[in-house]
Parts: C-alpha cells; structure tokens; sequence
C-alpha cells in the first residue's frame, strides 16, 4: 500500500498551473501556498514531461507501466526459481534406483 500524499491532487494541479500560466516563479508559488518549493519543482516538472515539453524524463503513464513491469518480473522470476527447484526434486526421483517389494 503507497503512503499517503502530504499534499491533495487538487493544490497539486493548482500549484501546477499557476507556475504554468502566471510565470511566477516555482519558489514565490511554494511560498504562497505553503508547499515546499523542490515538491512544487517535481510536480511542473513531470506535468511537462506527461505533456511532452520535456524529454528527459518518463511520463506518469510510462512511470505506471515500468512500475508493473517491473512487479511483474519479479513474480515470473520467483515463479521460475520453484520450477527450477520442482524440476531437480522430479529429475532426482527418477534418477533414484527402483527396488522390487519383497513378497
């Protein structure tokens, strides 16, 4: 489970498009509405990347995607591993001589 956001979507989408439309500064925004001026920075910096102003980092979608991605791999590596350990229990039992019940 993710840990709570300290700041709601919307003062997120608000300080975003201030800095966007007004020109203000990232820092006389933070300031004005009480968020941490690197926080702010992030947020119009990854609003330009979703918009595609910018290139060097991924959107939000691309950033969902590798996450499950990522998650996903995890569980097919885990999945491989008991295959592996299930495919030397199966090929030891065969190898195992086979001896005849005595009468």
């Amino acid at each position: 489970m993710p840990a709570p956001r300290k700041y709601p979507d919307e003062l997120r989408e608000r300080a975003v498009r201030e800095v966007r439309t007004t020109g203000r500064p990232v820092a006389h925004v933070a300031r004005d509405l009480g968020i941490h001026k690197e926080a702010l920075r992030q947020w119009v910096r990854q609003a330009e990347a979703d918009t595609g102003e910018r290139d060097d980092r991924l959107t939000t979608a691309e950033r969902d995607e590798l996450k499950h991605l990522r998650k996903e791999n995890a569980e097919l590596k885990r999945a491989n591993e008991i295959l592996k350990a299930a495919s030397v229990f199966f090929a030891q039992e065969i190898d195992r001589p086979r001896t005849r019940p005595s009468k």
